[in-house]
């Protein structure tokens, strides 16, 4: 199973698509990052400083040109769909969910924000690999 602490390189991936695959950041412009979570940031710190530290080490920096949009559905996953539409209001460039629950409600919510989808341990029953694979016609979809 993959955990947030593996998800740099999905977002590496999804960055370097939005950024034209250059080889640094695009001078003045800031990427914004929808993280769509069951826990709340309180409780996911290490987590969220690593994906930090990874995207650093590639010449994103929070307040500079990245900022993340987190969103926790505090355990009570039927609020997902109110928070990923949330995050498309939001403009964010990409949508990294954690979970099954949390990638159905973003996939639902979007068809032209990328997603990078992590944590779904069993994605045939969760019925978003029938979801995955209708979506991956979609270029801007990635499942890690």
């Amino acid at each position: 199973m993959i955990t947030l602490r593996t998800l740099p390189l999905g977002v590496a991936l999804v960055l370097a698509a939005v950024a034209a695959a250059s080889a640094q950041p695009p001078i003045g412009k800031v990427h914004r990052i929808g993280l769509l979570e069951h826990t709340a940031l309180a409780q996911n710190t290490a987590d969220v400083e690593a994906l930090q530290d990874a995207l650093r080490r590639m010449g994103y920096v929070e307040g500079q040109n990245l900022v993340i949009d987190y969103r926790s559905a505090d355990g009570q996953p039927e609020r997902y769909p109110e928070l990923a539409a949330d995050l498309v209001r939001s403009n964010v460039d990409v949508i990294m969910t954690r979970g099954a629950p949390a990638a159905l409600a973003a996939s639902k919510a979007t068809s032209t924000i990328q997603i990078v989808m992590t944590s779904i341990g069993e994605p045939i029953s969760a019925g978003v690999v029938a979801l995955g694979l209708a979506l991956m016609l979609r270029a801007d979809v990635l499942i890690v």
